[in-house]
């Protein structure tokens, strides 16, 4: 039976796609200093947006990005946006004169219902 087993090769081991038409995106290298002044390159796609940090894969130590001259590239403060709360997106659909008025509208409600014993026993009065 052994000579009748099958030969082939290993699952998964290599691929049998060639290069061949393939066209190639092309990159830029792109230059970052560790803390420790050890420089180490990464490549990156033409298009892409250059990292202005990026970690050694080797070290571990994070890079600062370089420019041609061998300077570290000031990273750009641009202003923050701060996160939008609930509240904030409240007040953009209604003003405070509003929701006073439909806080008080709620309040009546609540308390017509606790006059006639619907609303439970724990509420307390707000006067």
């Amino acid at each position: 039976m052994a000579d009748r087993s099958l030969r082939g090769m290993r699952l998964g081991a290599q691929s049998f796609q060639t290069e061949e038409g393939v066209d190639f995106v092309e990159r830029v290298t792109a230059r970052y200093r560790a803390d420790d002044d050890s420089e180490f390159e990464v490549q990156f796609a033409e298009d892409a947006e250059v990292p202005t940090h990026w970690e050694n894969p080797r070290t571990g130590q994070t890079g600062v990005l370089l420019d041609a001259a061998g300077t570290p590239v000031e990273e750009d403060q641009a202003e923050e946006k701060a996160a939008r709360t609930h509240w904030d997106m409240l007040l953009e659909r209604r003003s405070i004169a509003e929701l006073e008025e439909l806080l008080e509208e709620r309040l009546q409600l609540l308390r017509a219902a606790r006059g006639q014993g619907q609303a439970g026993g724990n509420l307390k009065s707000a006067s």
